[in-house]
């Protein structure tokens, strides 16, 4: 969901330069309607309610309402309209839409999902015509067509005709926004989730997108956005935002959308330097001498935010990193190693559900040496997570920090029951042929690095010879690391 911009960006965006803009929309109350106690009446179905005359305790639109809304709906809807009239109408709806509190604008996610699903008896008719076909034959293919025009619903027109006007596509991204943390209680919005998706995943295509660096030199308005919807490291301040974005030794590109302008789908923040950083403090560092770009070998990535929750699903950050290397490489030809500082948002979780299992695993004179610091041998997972609050501050040498590097390596270096990792920054990454690299202890040590994963970070490596083969490697269950990660393997 969309953060608030911190009280320092709302107070200080005039000092950035003139023309600054803040958008927004107000956003829509719920509105809760009690439920009279003892009414033990089951719910009414959405069908229910609009044959009724009244509402009912509990029921957001009434009846008259909900059969207005659906009348609205389909005017988008009715094919004996031009697409400028649609856009017409879709555009009140969407107004009105706008006004609606919550629970109002659930009952509109029903009818869209409830109303307008493909015909079941045709649909049901062409699949079976399909099934008796010949593989192969021109009957199949005909009936496939079939297949296809039947399966297609009238949901689909509805959504494509909304995003006609002007502030149409934005507000389809806002409204699956809305959507998605309800779809998960209510399941009969799952149809109108999926067609959504399905729609952004063809809209949103690499192909339609543009990518554009984002320096200091950009309008105030988009550098607002990167420091609202950073979700990595925290902006703190304008000279931390002039420090990511500083010429001499930074870039920062991002996707956008011609419907969309002026708001980065994602965007990657960039850092040129001379070696694979180990911490993000100095690169955080307003202090920290710069290395030269023209000078620099290694490009490390350590910011990846998407800024669209109403976009989950829709995969593009594998293009926008490959996109962004061929364009250093074109820019900065001396640049070699391509690689990330990574968090490990899902460490601290998942060794508090798997230390027990894995403790048992460790090779006998490290297990010893553990049980002996901890104070319990064999040592216990209790007394290991317990004793992982001070991990930052163990020497290189102490037991408790080999084991900590050890388990991290096992999380990240190995796929989990579904045949994915577990991390879903490792996820992300592997998924794009990069390996695991590096562990580096103490790297991130804020309170949300702390948190997460007692400080640790990872560097992933995008070796460009070797993306096909890591990524055969992880279709085949194993994840590719580095002789290092190995070597801490259990």
């Amino acid at each position: 969901m969309t953060k608030t911009p911190p009280d320092w960006l709302s107070k200080g965006v005039s000092l950035l330069r003139p023309g600054a803009s803040a958008g927004g929309s107000t956003a829509a109350k719920p509105a809760v309607t009690p439920t009279p106690a003892g009414d033990n009446r089951p719910p009414r179905t959405l069908t229910e309610r609009m044959a009724a005359t009244l509402r009912r305790h509990g029921e957001a639109l009434p009846p008259r309402a909900l059969r207005r809304m659906l009348e609205d709906l389909q005017g988008v809807t009715d094919s004996r309209t031009s697409e400028v009239e649609a856009g017409r109408r879709a555009h009140a709806v969407l107004t009105a839409y706008e006004a609606l509190t919550a629970d109002e604008r659930r009952d509109v996610w029903l009818l869209m999902a409830e109303c307008f699903a493909p015909d079941a008896a045709k649909l049901r008719t062409a699949r079976e015509q399909y099934e008796a076909t010949e593989p192969g034959s021109p009957e199949q293919a005909q009936a496939e067509a079939r297949l296809r025009r039947a399966s297609a619903s009238p949901r689909a027109r509805l959504l494509q005709r909304f995003a006609i006007p002007e502030e149409g596509l934005r507000f389809l991204v806002g409204l699956r926004a809305e959507l998605l943390p309800v779809v998960r209680k209510d399941r009969r919005l799952a149809a109108l989730d999926a067609e959504l998706e399905q729609l952004f995943s063809t809209w949103f295509d690499v192909a339609f997108l543009d990518l554009k660096r984002i320096s200091w030199d950009s309008p105030a308005s988009l550098i607002e956005k990167l420091i609202e919807y950073e979700a990595v490291h925290d902006i703190k301040s304008w000279s931390d935002v002039k420090n990511r974005l500083d010429d001499t030794d930074r870039r920062c590109y991002g996707f956008f959308h011609p419907r969309l302008p002026g708001v980065p789908l994602i965007f990657v923040e960039v850092a040129l330097t001379d070696a694979i950083s180990d911490a993000i403090a100095p690169l955080l560092d307003e202090a920290a001498t710069a290395t030269p770009a023209h000078k620099a070998s290694t490009a490390i990535f350590y910011s990846i935010s998407n800024t669209q929750t109403g976009l989950r699903g829709v995969s593009f950050g594998d293009s926008l990193i490959k996109r962004v290397v061929e364009t250093l490489r074109e820019e900065f030809p001396k640049l070699k190693n391509f690689a990330t500082l990574s968090p490990i948002p899902g460490l601290r979780q998942w060794l508090g559900g798997q230390a027990a299992a894995l403790l048992p695993r460790l090779p006998d004179k490290q297990a010893q040496a553990l049980g002996r610091h901890l104070g319990s041998l064999p040592p216990t997972a209790d007394r290991l997570l317990a004793a992982l609050d001070d991990a930052p501050s163990l020497g290189e040498r102490s037991p408790l920090r080999q084991t900590l590097l050890h388990l991290a390596a096992e999380y990240l270096g190995r796929v989990g029951q579904d045949g994915k990792p577990a991390d879903p920054v490792a996820r992300f990454h592997l998924g794009n042929g990069a390996r695991v690299e590096r562990l580096n202890w103490a790297a991130d040590l804020s309170p949300k690095g702390v948190k997460q994963s007692w400080g640790l970070m990872v560097n992933y490596l995008y070796d460009l010879k070797r993306l096909d083969k890591h990524r055969a490697l992880l279709a085949d269950g194993k994840v590719p690391v580095s002789g290092d990660i190995e070597g801490l393997l259990l």
